[in-house]
Parts: structure tokens; sequence; C-alpha cells
């Protein structure tokens, strides 16, 4: 095997390394957006409920 050899498929090792590195990364951001969003939402509930619910609640706990 040639030099020439040997660099191309330290190369072709080296982009597929940065592809699955990308597709984490990607995979990754796209699960903190959803946390994030969920979060979100969570928070908005109380101001949604109606004050009949959130008294019934209140008086629950």
């Amino acid at each position: 095997m040639g030099i020439k050899d040997q660099f191309q498929e330290k190369t072709e090792r080296m982009q597929q390394q940065g592809r699955q590195k990308a597709d984490q990364a990607r995979g990754q951001a796209q699960d903190r957006a959803r946390r994030r969003d969920d979060d979100a939402e969570g928070m908005d509930q109380p101001r949604r409920q109606e004050p009949s619910d959130r008294a019934r609640r209140d008086r629950e706990v």
C-alpha cells in the first residue's frame, strides 16, 4: 500500500468521524430544544387553568 492510499484512507476515516459527530451534535441540539419546549409548556400550565381549577388545586395542597 502506498503513501497516497494511506492518506486517502485516513482522510475518509476522518470525514466519516466528522459526519458522525455532526449527526450526534444535531441530535443533542434537537433534544435540548425539545426539553426546552416541554419546560416552557409546563411553566405555562398554571396560568392557563381556570380560576376555579386553581383554587381547587390550592386547597388540595
